[in-house]
């Protein structure tokens, strides 16, 4: 299950769960959609992954117990700022490629 992590890893913006400007990699590394696109470009910075929209997990129970009442967002924040220089090196040869390709 999703932890639904609570800011940007990069620029510790709020990204509540129902947020529709966070991304995540496969990992859950977490971002907002500006870093993805304009630090990162869309390179993770820890697996060298893509990113896609976060899902939002539904407030209300409308079936089994599956909302945010029971499985409530991870308040822990991972505050991991870019290094913008080391990060452009690491992803220069990988931005071009497209993430299913990677």
């Amino acid at each position: 299950m999703l932890e639904l992590r609570p800011t940007c890893e990069n620029c510790n913006k709020a990204l509540p769960p129902a947020s529709l400007e966070a991304r995540i990699c496969t990992y859950e590394c977490t971002f907002c959609a500006d870093c993805v696109d304009t630090v990162l470009h869309n390179v993770c910075p820890n697996c060298g992954g893509g990113f896609v929209p976060r899902p939002i997990r539904p407030m209300n129970n409308w079936k089994g117990d599956n909302f945010l009442g029971k499985d409530p967002a991870s308040t822990q924040v991972k505050y991991r700022p870019v290094d913008v220089a080391a990060h452009a090196i690491f992803s220069a040869s990988l931005k071009s490629i497209p993430p299913a390709q990677r």
